[in-house]
């Protein structure tokens, strides 16, 4: 971790200092998340190209658009990278409404529904792993417009990488129905989701440990099973 005096100024706050000091005691916890990252995102990367090789080829036949999604999102200490995802929507998607997704949207392709549901459009982030960019566990990493919603406690979940999965991702797994139906899809998920969606975030930073993170990988497991 960053020593405190080096973090961005805005998360120089009282309300960030609490968990910034029960992670900075859990060193060996991050090492170990860190290694896990590197050593299991090889293995899974080997084991899922002949996959991702067979999901590149069914995206391009079933619509027209680049086989990737690449978006910018936030990661630790606000610094901003570009996710890999597998593409589930039309091309220019964003073009066509909001950055989140409801129930049954018009923009999800018939190859996308199907790999949303079984979440294997995340496959590439296997990448953002192995960069560093991201870890198994972790914040889903919000956009920009998003994180600039943040409180003062919430900038805390950016004080460790992005993940893949998380307590708020099995939470609000349907996440989609729950913005079925807004009026304001952005108003909806900024003022009543995503503040729930952290408590469980906040939750995660103050139980974190190596092992925590292996419990819940294993609940994210069953959650998509």
């Amino acid at each position: 971790m960053k020593k405190w005096d080096d973090l961005p100024q805005k998360f120089k706050n009282d309300e960030v200092k609490q968990y910034y000091d029960i992670l900075y005691h859990r060193q060996e916890s991050l090492i170990l998340k860190r290694a896990f990252d590197i050593v299991v995102g090889l293995i899974l990367t080997v084991i899922a190209l002949p996959f991702m090789i067979v999901i590149a080829v069914w995206i391009k036949c079933d619509s027209k658009g680049s086989v990737f999604f690449l978006q910018r999102r936030v990661t630790s200490y606000g610094r901003v990278f570009r996710i890999v995802k597998f593409r589930t929507m039309v091309s220019h998607a964003e073009a066509m409404g909001t950055q989140v997704t409801v129930n049954n949207d018009s923009r999800i392709t018939r190859a996308g529904k199907f790999l949303r549901k079984c979440r294997l459009d995340e496959l590439p982030q296997l990448f953002n792993v192995l960069k560093g960019d991201m870890s198994f566990v972790g914040t889903r990493p919000e956009v920009e417009k998003y994180v600039d919603c943040y409180s003062n406690e919430m900038l805390a979940t950016l004080l460790m990488p992005a993940g893949i999965t998380s307590l708020a991702s099995i939470k609000f797994k349907d996440e989609e129905k729950l913005l079925d139906g807004a009026e304001n899809t952005d108003d909806v998920y900024i003022n009543t989701v995503l503040p729930q969606k952290m408590k469980y975030n906040l939750e995660y930073l103050k139980k974190f440990d190596f092992f925590y993170d292996i419990k819940i990988m294993f609940m994210t497991f069953f959650a998509v099973i």
